[in-house]
């Protein structure tokens, strides 16, 4: 069947990146003779037609024809097609019933119930592989909970390997999570393997935790102990397999003429992709089970973090991460444990826990000791070692210092800004080294200069330049900025354009020189390179009637919020700009209305916008710095918002986690915490000069 493609209109149907022409040929090559023409086949299939996990048409047309590869005991690669039809399956039940418009998942998903009986032959099957793969549909395509239940046990007693008996205990419990009438029977049989000591502790871990999952009423105060227990009697590290990514283009399309920031994130794409302990998947299960229990999970994570087992380490690294950043608390043990992972002897590891530290910053200032050490005992060379996974190790340890503004970092930085080895790296981390600008302002003022901006790639090296010269704050990076805004500008590069002059911007009156250049772009044909070349003018000059004509006019284009934000910054004499920012209050983006509401009080002082700023920043915590920015500078007025900073202090839970940034995070708190210690003082001194006047001695008010 895997050649008969005539029957189906390929041309009508479409996937990731058009038309579905070429997938007959991507299925056919799956069949070849040749191992490098079915990988690059099924690399090819997966990009497109199950992109990011999507569902497409052509995805339902191909399942007959994947089920006919992963059908023929001849056919190689079977394991592959098979955990590619598993993918498909799972995602089409995932999207089933919530209404995707024309995805299809519904009609997917009954297609893969129809062929659960091809699940239940290639869980029997004779190839390790296939069988391995094949096991999770068993809880996810048959819906006769009996006929799933028998079949999973005896998978269990029948496969010899760790590997295939964690995925039949995973895959009990999802079968048992999908069907009611599972939940019972399978239940009691995690119990009872739980507490098996015929079998091994991994086995015996994973029905722990999938027990939990499937009856949350069994998780009490002796199921972390418990699962803490097993991992120690792990005795010997088992690897765990390294998945293909479903979701990427092959490594040559990441990487062709693509500059170097972004192969890296690619590498580190493929990095997280990795697994190198097998009880990996069922740990970071049982994290996401336990969620804000972070006192448990920090346990869990401890035992986790001193494994005698490397790759259980190693693994754990992201997994204390990804607590940290989504909770609030005191994490002080975990980051000394990732402290002590920061060792020459294990560079992959070390490279993971200083890349994370950096992440996590400020809260690493207790690491900082390991990352000096393993830093200083090396020379700045180590910044080009030519072992790739030395090198990593060193840069991440010294972009972790940087983070923490120790000189330490300084001389490997200089290394690289001298070279070209990853001088992209030393460029984003030197923003965080004010007091070295000395140093650091000719090497990057000479990498700006030589910037070619007629590349496809160029805003990106470049954004980061000028980000450092304007972190550093030394205005002898002003002729610099002058030189790119004008190449810029001579290039149509808008957002660039833009970037330089709100740099220049920054330097205040030192940025004089740039004065002619800015007059010019005030007339630029793009409304945001308008409103970065006004703003520059005012925070150059301070003279207002000019820059308020120019941005008052922007009010009403798409650099609205720039012009607004600008507008607050000049203050009263902005005030002919009142009518239209007040418009701007009742937009349905939320970002818009704040910017008005804080342009507003800027201005006038008007307390009436605080209600705009509190509903914006309830509905989307992402606002929060922004808010707490206007908030602080409202000062006493901002007295009914003291209710909300406690709330938001009294939240365990991370403001915008999902973002991951512990910084900007920790910002949030501590304006809140010192708009709080303002407001209630405020608070408290007019509460008793109230008193004092209504204390009338001898009949007169004191």
């Amino acid at each position: 069947m895997i050649h008969e493609f005539g029957g189906i209109a390929w041309s009508e149907l479409s996937h990731a990146y058009g038309q579905a022409d070429d997938v007959p040929g991507w299925l056919a090559d799956m069949a070849s003779a040749d191992a490098k023409i079915r990988g690059e086949a099924l690399s090819s299939f997966v990009s497109a037609v199950h992109h990011q996990g999507g569902v497409y048409d052509s995805t339902i047309a191909s399942l007959p024809f994947l089920f006919a590869l992963a059908d023929d005991p001849v056919m190689p690669d079977r394991a592959s097609i098979v955990g590619l039809l598993v993918s498909i399956g799972q995602h089409a039940l995932d999207g089933e019933g919530l209404g995707y418009v024309d995805s299809g998942h519904d009609q997917c998903a009954r297609a893969f119930r129809a062929r659960s009986a091809a699940f239940l032959a290639y869980a029997a099957d004779n190839e390790r592989g296939v069988r391995h793969r094949a096991i999770e549909g068993l809880g996810l395509f048959v819906d006769d909970a009996d006929l799933a239940v028998a079949a999973l046990r005896e998978r269990l007693l029948a496969e010899d390997g760790s590997a295939e008996r964690l995925v039949v205990v995973a895959a009990m419990a999802t079968l048992a999570l999908r069907l009611l009438e599972a939940c019972e029977p399978v239940t009691l049989w995690l119990k009872a393997l739980s507490h098996d000591t015929t079998v091994e502790p991994e086995v015996r871990l994973a029905a722990l935790v999938h027990a939990v999952r499937v009856a949350p009423g069994l998780l009490d105060s002796t199921t972390v102990p418990t699962a803490i227990g097993l991992l120690r009697e792990i005795s010997h590290p088992v690897s765990g397999p390294r998945p293909k990514c479903a979701c990427t283009a092959s490594k040559d399309e990441q990487q062709q003429d693509a500059p170097p920031e972004i192969v890296a994130a690619f590498e580190d794409l493929d990095r997280w992709g990795r697994l190198h302990a097998l009880t990996t998947p069922l740990l970071r299960t049982f994290h996401e089970f336990l969620d804000a229990r972070v006192s448990d999970r920090t346990a869990l994570l401890a035992e986790q973090l001193t494994s005698p087992h490397q790759g259980s380490r190693h693994d754990a690294i992201r997994m204390a991460r990804e607590l940290i950043s989504t909770w609030r608390g005191d994490h002080s043990r975990l980051i000394g444990l990732l402290a002590d992972l920061v060792d020459p002897d294990t560079p992959d590891t070390t490279a993971e826990s200083a890349e994370t530290l950096a992440a996590l910053a400020p809260l690493t200032e207790p690491a900082r000791p390991a990352l000096v050490a393993y830093v200083t005992a090396q020379t700045p060379d180590a910044w080009t070692h030519p072992d790739p996974r030395s090198r990593r190790a060193y840069q991440q340890s010294v972009l972790a210092l940087a983070t923490l503004n120790d000189p330490a970092a300084l001389p490997p930085l200089l290394t690289a800004l001298d070279g070209d080895t990853d001088a992209w790296r030393a460029v984003q981390a030197s923003r965080h080294l004010p007091e070295a600008a000395a140093d650091l302002l000719p090497r990057l003022t000479r990498r700006l200069y030589r910037a070619d901006l007629s590349t496809e790639w160029s805003d990106m090296s470049t954004n980061a330049l000028i980000s450092a010269l304007s972190r550093l704050g030394d205005p002898a990076a002003v002729p610099v900025l002058v030189h790119i805004a004008t190449t810029a500008a001579d290039h149509r590069s808008c957002h660039l354009t833009a970037y330089a002059l709100n740099a220049l911007a920054s330097f205040g009156s030192a940025a004089a020189p740039a004065l002619p250049l800015i007059h010019s772009l005030t007339t630029a044909d793009d409304p945001a390179v308008r409103a970065s070349a006004a703003s520059a003018l005012w925070a150059i000059t301070t003279a207002p009637a000019v820059p308020v004509a120019i941005l008052t006019a922007l009010l009403e284009s798409h650099a609205q919020r720039e012009a607004a934000e600008a507008l607050g910054r000049i203050g009263t004499p902005a005030a002919p700009a009142i009518p239209l920012l007040r418009t701007m209050l009742t937009a349905s983006y939320d970002w818009t209305r704040i910017h008005a509401a804080a342009a507003i009080w800027d201005i006038t002082a008007d307390p009436t916008v605080l209600s705009i700023l509190l509903t914006a920043w309830d509905e989307n915590p992402a606002t929060a710095v922004f808010v707490l920015a206007c908030l602080t500078r409202m000062g006493p007025a901002a007295a009914p918002a003291l209710p909300r900073l406690r709330e938001e202090l009294a939240r365990p839970h991370r403001s915008d986690s999902f973002l991951h940034d512990v910084s900007r995070d920790e910002s949030v708190q501590h304006a809140c915490r010192t708009l709080l210690a303002s407001l209630s003082s405020s608070s408290v001194k007019e509460r008793l000069e109230s008193i004092m006047i209504s204390v009338k001695p001898d009949g007169e008010a004191v």
